[in-house]
């Protein structure tokens, strides 16, 4: 593997905290990529993600596709060689009971008294 293929990445979380650098192989699926950060998630964060669909990467502006590979979704515009990429790493809340916002929904609507001052 030479150094050309290799890409030096962090990632930052919400709370600015920063998982990594680490050095990756450009053809790394995003999806494999999402897959070593559940690995090396760091422990005590408020929010985990359970599974990589939990995660979302973006790098310049753009949410990364899992099936794409590292080379095919590099934005190459402001990166400098032999620097350290920074990508945004977004955990997507869990999703609620679906019956519970069906419950919701349907809930009956109640009237409101309201005074307006003219």
């Amino acid at each position: 593997m030479a150094a050309d293929d290799l890409i030096e990445l962090k990632f930052r979380l919400l709370d600015g905290t920063d998982i990594g650098p680490n050095k990756y192989d450009l053809s790394t699926t995003v999806e494999s990529l999402k897959e070593n950060i559940l690995n090396i998630w760091p422990a005590g964060k408020e929010i985990s993600p359970k599974t990589i669909n939990d995660l979302k990467l973006i790098n310049a502006g753009r949410v990364l596709e899992n099936n794409r590979t590292l080379a095919e979704s590099r934005v190459p515009v402001g990166e400098l060689p032999e620097s350290v990429i920074t990508m945004h790493l977004v955990v997507r809340p869990t999703t609620t009971d679906k019956n519970n916002e069906k419950k919701l929904v349907k809930a009956p609507k109640t009237n409101r008294c309201s005074c307006t001052i003219l």
